[in-house]
């Protein structure tokens, strides 16, 4: 089994459970270089989307609709047991529309859907970053990949980046629907006690599309990029190990 070009790295054989990360807007998997490679019995997987990084020559994808086919088809090989899928703020929407985009075509189901710091797409968008410009965007970055480990990025860097963000903003400007849909699997709804880009009490929509478990973690809204503690607590109990229950 390859990862070819979906993931960073080919997925083991020992882990019972896998948890895939979708990386949120303008970013590219490495976001999730801080996360340990397994999680008790859980091995995360860094999704890796077209437009960014080792696929910065690829077209990336203009709607979560078409993010959503291609995740069907780059991850089907790789949904052989138990798994999950995370996603951070616009990447949280990929992760549902994906999962419905799995049930369409008979495929295997997400135990579970961890979202963090995202509105239900029934609601209205809401994020901080939404209501920028496209200079105040680009300010945004510098110190986005600051925390991400590039306090200095080179100003090209800037320029590949900045297309992204903006693409990935007006694909979450247009994912809005009419009213909730039925999403077979459950959802953990992660909010962040400092977030001041999408506050926790906003999030709570998602109890229309599946049953849901609210959790607010201590920690601003860049806070799950170090998987802190709490987080791991939450998704070792959302994902339990099937060898043991």
């Amino acid at each position: 089994m390859r990862p070819q070009k979906w993931l960073l790295r080919e997925p083991g054989a020992e882990a019972t459970a896998r948890l895939f990360c979708i990386p949120y807007s303008g970013c590219g998997a490495s976001m999730y270089r801080r996360w340990p490679r397994f999680i008790e019995h859980i091995e995360t997987c860094p999704v890796q989307l077209p437009g960014r990084e080792n696929r910065m020559r690829e077209p990336a994808f203009a709607t979560y609709e078409e993010m959503a086919d291609g995740l069907v088809e780059g991850l089907a090989p790789f949904l052989d047991r138990p798994f999950a899928f995370f996603g951070h703020c616009g990447s949280a929407l990929a992760a549902a529309e994906t999962t419905a985009r799995l049930a369409e075509r008979g495929l295997p189901l997400p135990t579970r859907l961890f979202l963090s710091s995202q509105v239900a797409p029934h609601d209205p968008p809401y994020g901080r970053l939404l209501g920028m410009t496209h200079a105040q965007l680009r300010e945004e970055l510098y110190v986005l990949l600051a925390d991400l480990g590039t306090p200095n990025p080179p100003e090209d860097l800037i320029d590949l980046v900045h297309e992204i963000l903006v693409t990935d903003m007006e694909a979450t400007r247009k994912y809005v629907l009419a009213e909730p849909k039925t999403l077979p699997t459950q959802i953990t709804s992660l909010g962040w006690t400092l977030d001041i880009d999408v506050p926790a009490a906003l999030t709570k929509g998602w109890a229309h599309y599946a049953p849901t478990t609210f959790e607010l973690l201590d920690g601003v809204h860049y806070a799950f990029l170090d998987a802190p503690d709490a987080l791991r607590r939450v998704i070792v109990r959302d994902l339990p190990n099937p060898a043991v229950s």
